[in-house]
């Protein structure tokens, strides 16, 4: 290596060392990987275990989310998002001890405690938020469902940050909720829901916690 190379090197590490901490941490951030491991909820009410697996991966400006999910109620429409606090504070899953009402049963409002509010939703057109009328996926005859979708991340930022002013997606803050069992399944008067939406609709049956897997 001659005296003329040597010395770019050198500019070059000077240059990496000035550059800002958000330029660095944007560069990570254009190519990273999350992932949330759902587990069942509310068993006794869905007759069934619902799991599955939620991914994000980040590659530049487009954000894909594959989500399998298996041992759903079958043959139904599925609601699913991503769940979190308009603070930024972190969000987890629900556990028992949320059932403050002990009817044996974590309904959608009893989450709020700990997972927040409902965010994001798994839809064809994410970005529209439109939580109430999108187009969620529908588990076949054996309870399974995969949901693939890749968006704009600027356009999906975009709408979160109208929706929640001052907030980012900060997917490692957020939980992944599967919801919904079928609309003759009993449910007592103590459970609730979100408006005129039926708590059938609403009620969680998996939840899992995103976490960072890697960047590249």
């Amino acid at each position: 290596m001659n005296a003329l190379h040597k010395s770019l090197l050198a500019v070059a590490a000077g240059l990496l060392a000035l550059a800002p901490l958000g330029a660095v941490q944007a560069a990570t951030l254009a190519h990273a990987s999350y992932v949330a491991h759902l587990y069942p909820l509310n068993t006794k009410v869905a007759k069934t275990a619902t799991r599955g697996e939620a991914r994000f991966t980040i590659n530049g400006d487009r954000l894909t989310i594959d989500i399998r999910v298996h041992g759903a109620p079958p043959d139904m429409v599925h609601w699913q998002h991503f769940h979190g606090f308009a603070d930024g504070q972190q969000a987890v899953c629900p556990a028992m001890g949320s059932d403050k009402n002990g009817d044996g049963i974590i309904d959608l409002i009893e989450t709020g405690q700990v997972a927040g509010t409902t965010m994001v939703p798994f839809i064809t057109q994410p970005a529209s938020m439109d939580v109430a009328h999108g187009s969620y996926p529908k588990a076949d005859a054996r309870g399974n469902y995969h949901y693939h979708e890749t968006m704009s991340l600027p356009a999906l930022e975009q709408a979160f940050a109208k929706a929640f002013p001052g907030q980012q997606l900060d997917l490692n803050k957020r939980v992944v909720f599967i919801h919904g069992v079928p609309a003759g399944t009993a449910l007592p008067a103590s459970v609730q829901s979100l408006g005129p939406i039926p708590a059938q609709v609403t009620l969680p049956i998996a939840c899992g916690q995103i976490e960072r897997v890697g960047a590249r």
